[in-house]
């Protein structure tokens, strides 16, 4: 009998040090349950859940590294010793039930936002900062950040990463994408500095590399080190940071030489050519032009894209039926070695042992996602 198209992430895939037994990784959603950013007991509950469905592994969501870059009073933080014993207990709770777990390192940078999480969600009343203090649409939202904020704020990711390693975390993910503070620089439309960290494409890579160097010294050679990147933004769906392979290669490989373990290539429909001319999608060409593992995302299983119906100023997460209409690709670019792995968000809210029901070909038992799910932890 063939196997199903699903099993084909069901073999055993090794980003940098970490050997993983199966392709599939939980993407990385602010769910924003920790109050004061402290992850409890719920938080705790909820990954290992994932964990003993089967995850590869676990990006968590986003977690703030110093109180500028801090998304609200519920998102959960990597800074102040009181988070140390919670991130501890949570790590243990996922490696006793058999999984691996990678914190995701935050800062949002300069930032506007509209969407509500949930009813309990709290902002920060802080002063925001980017690199030019600019929205995508070139208004001015917050300050530019000075020099020393630059190197405070590389600082505060070197010590998060340290911090995350001697928590017992199997590796750190950089957000690097959706118009947050590290995709900022990168961006022409919000990065328009005149010292070193402005200038072209590769220049504006300076603060992302010297990040990505600043991480890797703390986490030591073989800690792993992800590098999640996108060419939309949360405010503006038709964003892109790159024209093509080589102004994607000009801009990633300095970050792969300078200790990016693996990339995480976040786009909202994942089976999309990244460029003309090519069937690669984002992730494929960030293995090709780096040749360092790839992990692709983008409305994997659901029938709703990722923000569908959704609009820019106003956010939100879009619902979805299970489909396997598109496992049949997935499986295609995971054979052709185009990506090592696949990440998967609304889905495993929904259905947390999902890679259990995929590996027993049972795909019709999965439940669709409803925005309702989001308004508890489960």
């Amino acid at each position: 009998m063939m196997a199903s198209p699903e099993h084909g992430l069901f073999t055993p895939v090794t980003l940098g040090s970490l050997r993983l037994p199966n392709r599939i990784v939980m993407a990385p959603m602010t769910r924003g349950f920790s109050p004061d950013g402290v992850p409890g007991e719920t938080v705790a509950a909820y990954y290992e859940r994932r964990a003993a469905g089967g995850v590869g592994l676990i990006v968590t969501e986003g977690v703030a590294v110093n109180a500028e870059g801090w998304h609200s009073f519920t998102a959960p933080r990597l800074y102040g010793d009181d988070i140390v014993l919670p991130w501890r207990r949570v790590v243990e709770r996922v490696h006793a039930a058999g999984g691996r777990i990678a914190a995701q390192l935050w800062h949002v940078g300069a930032t506007a936002w509209t969407t509500v999480l949930h009813a309990g969600e709290v902002r920060p009343r802080v002063p925001r900062a980017g690199p030019s203090g600019l929205s995508g649409a070139g208004e001015p939202i917050a300050r530019a950040m000075s020099g020393r904020d630059v190197a405070d704020t590389i600082a505060a990711f070197a010590t998060a990463t340290r911090r995350a390693r001697d928590i017992g975390f199997d590796g750190i993910e950089i957000h690097g994408a959706h118009g947050y503070l590290v995709d900022q620089f990168l961006w022409a439309r919000t990065n328009r500095r005149a010292d070193r960290y402005g200038g072209d494409a590769l220049q504006r890579a300076t603060f992302a590399r010297e990040l990505v160097q600043a991480c890797r010294a703390e986490g030591g050679p073989d800690f792993p080190i992800l590098f999640r990147f996108s060419q939309w933004k949360s405010l503006d769906y038709g964003a892109t940071l790159f024209d093509g392979p080589a102004d994607m290669e000009r801009v990633l490989r300095p970050l792969a030489d300078a200790g990016v373990t693996a990339f995480h290539a976040s786009q909202r429909r994942f089976w999309e050519p990244a460029f003309a001319g090519s069937p690669l999608n984002l992730a494929g060409w960030a293995r090709k032009v780096t040749g360092k593992p790839s992990i692709t995302v983008g409305s994997i299983l659901l029938d709703a894209d990722f923000k569908q119906g959704t609009t820019e100023r106003g956010g939100g997460t879009a619902a979805g039926a299970v489909t396997a209409e598109r496992m049949e690709l997935l499986a295609g670019m995971l054979a052709r070695g185009e990506v090592d792995a696949a990440a998967i968000g609304r889905a495993l809210i929904a259905n947390p042992d999902l890679p259990e029901i995929l590996r027993r070909g049972r795909i019709g038992d999965l439940h669709g996602f409803d925005r309702a799910q989001l308004a508890t932890l489960e």
